[in-house]
């Protein structure tokens, strides 16, 4: 079963990775020793993010590499445009009501 995206970025650690990775492809160790916690515990991370699709992890020799795939966050970026369009209209809807505040108590 597959990882959910949202569950994936809820976590600081995890966006810090696809971060890390988003310009470039590491191998496991190298991604590990940017972080103040153990092999195993970015390899946790890192498993999470590939079961969801957003690191891509190749084996190259005896090294395996890990590269961001940030097109599941596409998804993130979808789901929250239509939060912002909300918050968007009640924002302008604020600012109305407190410029006819201000011109009646002027």
């Amino acid at each position: 079963m597959s990882k959910d995206v949202f569950q994936a970025i809820a976590d600081p650690t995890r966006r810090q990775i696809i971060d890390l990775l988003a310009g470039q492809s590491l191998p496991v160790n190298d991604v590990a020793e940017k972080f103040d916690m153990s092999r195993p515990a970015v390899s946790k991370h890192l498993k999470i993010l590939n079961e969801c699709g957003l690191v891509i992890i190749k084996q190259q020799g005896r090294k395996r590499f890990c590269r961001a795939d940030t097109r599941k966050l596409q998804d993130v970026m979808e789901w929250t445009q239509r939060y912002r369009k909300f918050w968007n209209e009640k924002l302008d809807t604020l600012e109305v009501l407190l410029n006819d505040i201000d011109e009646t108590s002027s």
